[in-house]
C-alpha cells in the first residue's frame, strides 16, 4: 500500500481546507497521536464536536452493537434509534417534535425552511423576512451562509436568497427597529462561536423573544456550536430564561458521528407535512443510536456540573500565562466554549497562536483573527488541562518574543 502523506491532500483533494502538516491517526480522551506517533492534547474538540473526547468506550460499544445489526433504510421506514433519541430529545428540552438531519448545516436549512413555511401558512407570502446578526455562522449551504452574517463566506455565491437582513450583534435597538409584520423569524446563536466567541445578553434574547410574540414571528436559536453541555446545561438557552420555537444542534450530538437535528414546538412542526423536507440518511439507526449513547453521557448532573470547574481551571491558568505575556484582555464566552481576545497590538495574531500551539503540542482554535478558541473535551482531566496550559504558556511565550 502507498504511504499516505499530507501531499496527498493537494494532490486529490478539493483546495478548500488547508490542513496542518501532520496526520492526525488515533485519539483516546483527550489526547491525539499522529503518524510519527507524537502525542498532542486536543483543546479544540474538532471544533466543540467530540464533547466525551476520542473514543470514549461506551460510544464505541454502542456504534459496534448498532453496526451489527442496522445501519440504513430509507424514509419509507422509521426506526428504534431514532424513535427512541427524539423521545429523549422532546423529554429533555422545549420541543415536541424532532427532524433528523446530517449536520448543523442541515439542520440550520431545515430550520430556516420551516419557519418560512410556517409563515406562509399562517400568515400569506408576504410574511417571509429573515433577521440574522453580523458575525454569525449558520452553515455552509447557500441558504445558510445567506443567513450568515459574514460575508467572507457569501463571496462569489451570488444571486444570494433575499428577503434577509443582518443587523449589530446584540444591539437592543437596532432589532426592536428592525422587526415587522413581515419577519417571519429572529435567528440566533445564543454564543456566537466562529464570530468571536461572544455571548449575546439575556436582555437582548429576551427582547428578541417579546418582539417574535409580538409580530407573529419565529425564535430559531441555532445551538450546534454552543449546545450539549458546552455552556454547562444541555442547551445554552435554560440558562437566559429564554425559550426558543426552534433550535438547532449538531456538533457535540454524535460526538464525532455525524447527525444534526432541529427541534420545535408540535404546532410549528406541523407546517413540515409529508414531501416538504427530507434527508437521505437523516435520522439512521447508527448515527441516532450512538447520538442517544451521548445524550445519555452528556445530560447527567456529573458532567454538566463539572463544565464550570474545568472552565474555571483554564480560565485561571489562561490569566496567569497573559500576566507573564500581556497579549489578551479578555477571556469570554460560557462553560468550555472560551474565546481568548487578543489586545490592541497584537490583533490578527490568532493563527500565529494556533501554530506555536500545534508546535508544543496542543490542539486550540480560533475565531476570526482576534480570537484564541478553546473547546475541549466537557470531561477534559485536570491533569490534560494542566499539561495543556504548560504548552500553550510555551506557545503563547514565542508568540510575545516575535512581536
Amino acid at each position: 500500500m502507498t504511504d499516505v502523506t499530507r501531499d496527498m491532500y493537494d494532490q486529490y483533494q478539493m483546495p478548500n481546507y488547508s490542513p496542518a502538516k501532520i496526520i492526525p491517526v488515533r485519539g483516546e480522551g483527550s489526547r491525539v497521536w499522529d503518524q510519527d506517533d507524537r502525542c498532542y492534547i486536543d483543546f479544540a474538540g474538532g471544533i466543540a464536536v467530540t464533547a466525551l473526547g476520542h473514543a470514549h468506550p461506551e460510544v464505541v460499544s454502542t456504534l459496534k452493537r448498532q453496526a451489527d445489526s442496522l445501519w440504513h433504510l430509507s424514509n419509507v421506514f422509521t426506526n428504534e434509534p431514532a424513535l427512541e433519541l427524539a423521545r429523549k430529545l422532546c423529554e429533555a428540552t422545549f420541543a415536541e417534535r424532532v427532524f433528523f438531519a446530517n449536520s448543523g448545516g442541515e439542520a440550520n436549512e431545515a430550520a430556516f425552511k420551516l419557519a418560512r413555511r410556517y409563515a406562509f401558512d399562517h400568515y400569506g407570502e408576504d410574511k417571509h423576512e429573515i433577521i440574522s446578526f453580523n458575525d454569525s455562522f449558520h452553515g455552509r449551504t447557500l441558504f445558510t451562509v445567506s443567513v450568515g452574517g459574514q460575508p467572507k463566506y457569501t463571496y462569489g455565491f451570488g444571486p444570494l436568497p433575499s428577503g434577509i437582513t443582518h443587523l449589530p450583534f446584540n444591539d437592543v435597538n437596532a432589532l426592536e427597529n428592525a422587526v415587522t409584520d413581515k419577519t417571519c423569524t429572529i435567528v440566533v446563536e445564543p454564543i456566537q462561536g466562529e464570530g468571536g466567541v461572544r455571548s449575546c445578553s439575556t436582555t437582548f434574547l429576551k427582547t428578541a423573544r417579546e418582539l417574535c410574540d409580538a409580530h407573529n414571528a419565529l425564535l430559531v436559536f441555532d445551538e450546534v456550536q454552543c449546545g450539549m453541555g458546552r455552556t454547562g446545561s444541555l442547551y445554552a438557552y435554560e440558562q437566559f430564561g429564554v425559550t426558543p420555537d426552534i433550535l438547532t444542534t449538531a456538533k457535540a450530538l454524535g460526538c464525532g458521528f455525524p447527525i444534526g437535528a432541529m427541534l420545535a414546538r408540535a404546532d410549528v412542526a406541523a407546517s413540515l407535512v409529508v414531501g416538504t423536507h427530507g434527508s437521505t440518511y437523516g435520522g439512521n439507526p447508527l448515527a441516532c443510536a450512538v447520538a442517544s449513547k451521548v445524550l445519555d453521557l452528556i445530560n447527567t448532573p456529573e458532567v454538566l456540573n463539572g463544565v464550570a470547574t474545568r472552565r474555571q481551571r483554564i480560565e485561571d491558568g489562561l490569566n496567569e500565562i497573559n500576566s507573564h505575556y500581556p497579549m489578551f484582555n479578555e477571556v469570554r464566552g460560557r462553560g468550555l466554549l472560551i474565546g481568548w481576545v487578543l489586545e490592541e497590538t497584537f490583533k490578527g495574531r490568532s493563527r500565529d497562536v494556533l501554530n506555536a500551539a500545534l508546535d508544543e503540542g496542543l490542539f486550540i482554535l480560533v475565531a476570526g483573527p482576534d480570537v484564541v478558541r478553546i473547546a475541549p473535551s466537557l470531561i477534559v482531566p485536570d491533569a490534560d488541562i494542566d499539561e495543556a496550559l504548560v504548552r500553550l504558556d510555551r506557545a503563547v511565550k514565542k508568540v510575545f518574543e516575535t512581536s
